[in-house]
């Protein structure tokens, strides 16, 4: 049984106590989903729907509720569209599908890519009135949805998350955008989808280490309010390491529960969604300095959660025990927990710029305990530049 329980314990002076509904483990462990699932993320007439389940992309009658346009942009990647984008196409007639195949990873997360999306759209003469349908993972997602929200001053899209990652996070919550040489995720938009479609069937196709990347996503939310969904994970995660479908569709559905939840209640940041970061802010980070062409995200974020946790530690917040948990957890996961021949100072440098940065203060996601998440820019500078150099391989 779930029991709820108000965050008792004091936080530092100034910081702010942001943190969700978070439960603490008592042995029981919740079952499996068997079936389809779906959940709602309510903001009023932005409201959508998040479909989760096997055999979606191939549900014309899903795709005819969802999809109300007659001319749609398929946006894709040199990977996805060779395996999915003919289904897709197929489900949607017989309304005038276009298409807009891009360079797959993370470092054509640019504005020259969503120059080419909008290419496409203005060379067609798409109005208003037209869907744009990303299919793919976070890049096609954040960049498609991007060109979205700037075309026409903004027109309907529809994420379809072919990664992990993807269908625990990135799809979810409208945040749209692309990367800047300075740092990730700088030039973007809140848009809303006007649905999620999150085919698990898709994940039998993605590599081991994108599916690994996409777990740290899902560790992060039983890290920052779900203690039991944690432990959970810990007795799972081998089962989702051999794709177990069950397993799959439980981490899916409750990382989604979570972020819709708090997408709910901030939709843009303001507060409560900040928790979303955690380990970001040292991730993205890493990410830009190695010009995101080595880290993938997901294993940026897992160092950055590793780093968040032992930073909390060294200022008496969280149990030194429960930073050995996650560290065999993502060992566990087949993550990374050090960042290398990465500088430190480099990485203090680069994390200045962060959205998170008010003024002039880092703000930085720690942990006060497994299922406790706190955002704050109350800290010890020493603490962090000890992490920093700790972290170091």
């Amino acid at each position: 049984m779930r029991s709820k329980r108000p965050l008792t314990s004091p936080l530092p002076p100034r910081a702010q106590t942001l943190y969700c509904g978070h439960y603490f483990f008592d042995g029981n462990v919740p079952p499996l989903p068997t079936t389809s699932a779906s959940l709602t993320v309510q903001l009023a007439a932005r409201s959508y729907p998040i479909f989760i389940g096997r055999g979606l992309l191939a549900d014309k009658s899903l795709f005819d509720r969802v999809v109300k346009q007659r001319d749609v942009l398929l946006v894709s990647n040199s990977t996805v569209a060779p395996l999915y984008a003919g289904e897709i196409a197929r489900v949607l007639a017989p309304r005038r599908v276009l298409r807009a195949d891009l360079a797959d990873g993370e470092s054509h997360k640019t504005l020259a890519t969503v120059t080419r999306v909008l290419d496409v759209m203005v060379a067609n003469r798409l109005g208003r009135d037209a869907i744009v349908v990303a299919l793919g993972g976070g890049v096609v997602g954040d960049t498609a949805g991007f060109a979205a929200a700037c075309y026409q001053r903004g027109v309907a899209f529809l994420q379809i998350p072919t990664t992990l990652l993807a269908q625990v996070d990135s799809s979810v919550g409208g945040k749209t955008g692309v990367n800047h040489p300075g740092g990730k995720n700088l030039i973007g938009a809140f848009h809303q989808p006007v649905a999620v479609i999150a085919d698990t069937d898709t994940l039998t196709t993605l590599p081991d280490r994108e599916l690994r990347a996409g777990l740290a996503e899902v560790i992060k939310y039983g890290l920052i309010c779900d203690a039991v969904f944690f432990a959970w994970l810990e007795q799972n995660i081998d089962a989702l390491l051999r794709r177990d479908a069950a397993a799959l569709a439980h981490a899916i559905q409750r990382s989604c529960e979570v972020k819709a939840d708090i997408v709910t209640r901030d939709e843009r940041e303001q507060g409560d969604r900040a928790l979303l970061n955690l380990g970001h802010t040292f991730g993205h980070a890493i990410e830009a300095a190695t010009h995101y062409e080595t880290w993938l995200h997901g294993e940026a974020v897992a160092v950055g959660m590793l780093m968040a946790a032992r930073m909390s530690a060294r200022m008496a917040w969280c149990p030194a025990e429960q930073v050995e948990r996650l560290a065999e957890l993502l060992r566990r996961a087949g993550l990374p927990t050090d960042m290398g021949n990465l500088r430190a100072a480099e990485l203090r440098t680069l994390m200045k710029i962060d959205k998170k940065v008010a003024a002039g203060r880092v703000r930085l996601v720690l942990l006060r305990t497994i299922g406790a998440a706190v955002v704050t820019g109350d800290y010890p500078d020493a603490a962090l530049d000890a992490t920093l150099g700790a972290t170091a391989a």
